[in-house]
């Protein structure tokens, strides 16, 4: 009998199978959708899809630069177990080549590519994965710089991608450092939108200790204190984690331009307990 696409792409939908999987089962009992079903819940191929409906909060967050720039990805699974499983480590770190080799859009044409080095379409590759291991699996988020690139990543929780003008790899070594640690959220004041500084200006106004001032000696308090706050996020005013003598700007000028980063935290914003990974950051270079 011939097996269709339609078929193959049916049988994968009521099942979660992988796309091979899904096809040689409907060779293997000739085309019959419920025989391959059964015959796909027998190999435990057919579990993948109940494994989806679970919370995915671990997981890990790694990276991997070349020559020609770099990749960070973010992979959930249910279990720290898991997370630290050699397989999954693997897993996540062929994800991460991935990304920096086919450079694809988004994570659902991340999916739809071709392993670099299975030659399986990842989304398949990833069912299988789902079976063997036992977890539902997740790819969160990725992000891509080309170029001079330089990451972190700090026992699998946070992971730093840094992108910039030159390859002084000792020096954006320590700015990946600075930032896993010190969590700045722009490069500098220039990428801030006037709408978080008008938001953080209207929290400071409506603070009860400013109440009773002046008009004009709160404007000025509060444009301090905003000030402040913006100086705190953005990395090149931050004070040098390893010197705090000395701001991140100061420490790069005349020697390179930070183009961008991104930092990730592990399953941030999803349904897990709470780890502060920063402070670990910390105390790992404080020694």
């Amino acid at each position: 009998m011939n097996i269709t696409a339609t078929m193959v792409k049916e049988l994968r939908e009521k099942t979660g199978a992988g796309m091979m999987d899904a096809k040689k089962a409907l060779v293997e009992v000739d085309g019959d959708m419920e025989k391959a079903m059964e015959l796909l819940r027998q190999k435990g191929m057919a579990s993948a899809d109940k494994k989806m409906g679970r919370i995915a909060a671990e997981g890990r967050v790694d990276s991997f630069v070349d020559a020609n720039g770099g990749a960070m990805i973010e992979v959930n699974c249910e279990t720290d177990f898991v997370a630290k499983n050699d397989e999954f480590k693997a897993l996540v770190a062929g994800l991460a080549e991935n990304v920096q080799l086919s450079n694809p859009a988004d994570v659902e044409a991340l999916l739809a590519s071709k392993c670099a080095k299975c030659d399986k379409v990842i989304e398949d590759a990833l069912k299988e994965k789902i079976a063997s291991i036992g977890e539902k699996i997740t790819v969160r988020r990725f992000v891509r710089y080309e170029g001079a690139v330089a990451s972190y990543v700090h026992n699998g929780k946070i992971g730093v991608l840094l992108s910039a003008d030159n390859k002084d790899e000792e020096l954006l070594n320590d700015i990946c450092l600075h930032i896993a640690s010190s969590a700045p959220k722009f490069v500098s004041r220039n990428e801030i939108p006037q709408s978080v500084i008008d938001e953080e200006t209207r929290i400071e106004m409506g603070k009860e200790d400013l109440q009773n001032k002046p008009e004009a000696i709160r404007g000025k308090i509060v444009e301090g204190r905003v000030n402040k706050l913006m100086a705190e996020r953005c990395l090149l005013e931050q004070p040098f984690v390893k010197d705090p003598s000395v701001t991140v700007g100061q420490l790069v000028e005349g020697k390179l331009t930070i183009n961008a980063f991104t930092r990730y935290e592990l399953g941030e914003g999803l349904e897990k307990r709470q780890d502060n990974f920063a402070e670990e950051v910390m105390s790992q270079i404080n020694g």
